[in-house]
């Protein structure tokens, strides 16, 4: 008979191959629309006597009330040449090249692979629903090799709390490329297999808390070498004119739109309409034949792209409006643009704000002088670069962080503790932040698109950015993402600032900023235990608040 050691732990936990044990861990909470999640951490031994090293097809079961709220995934290793950048800080748990836990993948027909001598487990996640029953259950999971033996038996306590969590007042965006998608399952761009594949990532990323989608009206001049170019993604057919006049068709704009209504989303984010880091070219913009009309032989600030936007913003506007969208979409002129590009960015914001007088501009900005000229209205700040603007009193901030967040703050690479991503949702609630962006949600290709990849393989872009980066979702088989264990991570921090922000409409905000004064954007907890215990302790004083004003 196989002998398994199976021990739960939380969902902060990355369970390596050599994994050492964690503390004790015996449950949570959760509330309605709420999730919590944890593991179970399970070892084959090897048989000493025999000295053989089988692994086992493992048959989990669930038991519990609520059993049809609970998901079951495994989490698998993959592959990482580049796990952590060169410049480090103390923050940061494993860094050598190898294999690191992060993919969730489903269980076939209720197994999972044991593998003798190595560390592996199981991905639980509890998802209440309105007609849940509150109070506390036992979830016995259970696991029998294939001759029917049991594996082993783990049971964990889960208490429901009365309420559904509140929605998110955030704006959240996870960069969407449609194009790697056309790439990676090889289907013609925006045919019916395509859409349908954007529609299944789109409804994943939403479940997931965003409700922000970057929409292809042309490709976003993302992420692309100059002088290169990546897969055409355009919904708006272009047909030009005489006179410099120019015929748009949005019916491929209005199916989008569709699956983003169907999705759930709430924003719509319109790609850039001038090259990143300095707006000094038009981005790629096709003819129905194929022709390119404009990109990096184009100056941002030609006469020739003025007249196309002249043309194309008001049609676009007015499209939008019909659609009942525009007031929900965002719009951006150029990615990170420098002190050395303000002059160009100045003409490029007045020609399209002189367009679009009453459309919401952000943009990603982290140079304090630069904002200082007033070119950007709605600053998306680097999180390492936010202080200069907390101080100065910026209203209604955005931040992010990318491969360039490498130090004090933070992050979701590989290589750091999953109390570090964890981290984001207590600081998004303390310092009032309106809205997080991040480069990419699914990121297929090489630095700077060089080239196609296969994420499985390569989790780094090509050793380019740093495992963790690049993509939240795996492409799985079926046309749909498959997990990480990263995304349920920046789910959690999310809900931990929307349950403050609950917390705060029941007893005031100075009731709840006391339980965070370890925390700053440079300096927090990297202790999965103190996330942990901040959530059950908000939890019980919110359900305390709602018991006590006779709220469901």
């Amino acid at each position: 008979m196989a002998k398994v050691t199976a021990i739960p732990v939380s969902g902060l936990t990355r369970v390596f191959h050599d994994f050492r044990g964690a503390g004790r861990f015996e449950g949570g909470s959760v509330f309605i629309d709420d999730i919590f999640s944890f593991q179970i951490a399970c070892l084959l031994d090897v048989d000493a006597e025999k000295h053989t090293a089988f692994n086992e097809w493992a048959h989990v079961t669930v038991a519990s009330k609520l059993a049809e709220c609970v998901t079951v995934r495994a989490v698998k290793l993959v592959p990482s040449a580049y796990p952590a950048p060169p410049v480090l800080d103390e923050g940061y748990e494993r860094t050598a090249p190898g294999l690191y836990p992060d993919r969730l993948e489903k269980l076939g027909n209720g197994r999972f692979r044991l593998v003798a001598g190595q560390w592996r487990s199981l991905w639980v996640d509890v998802e209440p629903r309105s007609d849940t029953p509150p109070g506390t259950h036992d979830i016995l999971i259970s696991a029998a090799g294939e001759d029917g033996e049991e594996l082993f038996q783990v049971s964990v306590s889960v208490t429901v709390y009365r309420g559904t969590l509140p929605e998110s007042t955030l704006y959240h965006t996870e960069w969407f490329h449609a194009d790697c998608l056309a790439d990676y399952y090889r289907v013609p761009v925006f045919s019916g297999e395509h859409f349908e594949i954007c529609e299944n990532f789109i409804k994943a990323a939403v479940r997931r808390g965003v409700n922000t989608i970057l929409t292809p009206l042309f490709t976003p001049p993302l992420d692309t070498a100059e002088g290169g170019f990546r897969t055409k993604v355009q919904l708006v057919e272009v047909e030009p004119l005489k006179n410099g006049q120019y015929r748009f068709d949005f019916s491929r704009l209005h199916r989008w739109a569709g699956i983003l209504k169907r999705a759930g989303v709430t924003y719509i984010e319109m790609p850039h309409l001038f090259s990143q880091w300095g707006a000094k070219y038009a981005p790629a913009i096709y003819a129905g034949d194929g022709t390119r009309l404009f990109g990096w032989h184009t100056p941002g600030d030609s006469a020739e792209y003025a007249g196309f936007l002249r043309c194309f913003l008001p049609a676009l506007k007015a499209e939008l409006t019909d659609m009942g969208v525009y007031g929900r979409c965002l719009f951006h002129v150029s990615d990170e643009p420098e002190l050395k590009d303000l002059k160009r960015y100045q003409y490029a914001k007045g020609l399209v704000k002189e367009l679009l007088p009453d459309a919401t501009f952000i943009d990603a900005l982290s140079d304090f002088e630069f904002f200082k000229t007033g070119a950007v209205e709605c600053p998306v700040v680097a999180i390492d670069h936010m202080k200069l603007f907390l101080d100065a009193g910026v209203p209604e901030l955005w931040t992010y962080y990318c491969c360039a967040q490498i130090k004090d703050v933070t992050n979701r690479f590989f290589s750091m503790p999953l109390a570090r991503c964890r981290a984001l949702g207590v600081q998004l609630y303390k310092y009032n932040i309106k809205g997080f962006l991040h480069w990419s949600y699914n990121f297929y290709n090489s630095l700077l698109s060089g080239r196609t990849l296969n994420p499985y393989a390569e989790t780094d872009a090509g050793e380019g950015f740093p495992s963790g980066d690049a993509f939240l979702v795996y492409p799985g088989a079926d046309q749909k993402p498959e997990e990480s264990l990263r995304i349920m991570v920046v789910q959690q921090a999310f809900h931990d600032c929307r349950a403050l922000r609950w917390l705060e409409s029941l007893t005031g905000r100075e009731q709840v900023l006391p339980m965070l004064k370890e925390v700053t954007l440079t300096k927090y907890p990297l202790s999965e235990a103190w996330y942990l215990q901040l959530r059950e302790q908000v939890n019980k004083r919110i359900a305390e608040s709602c018991e006590k004003r006779g709220l469901s």
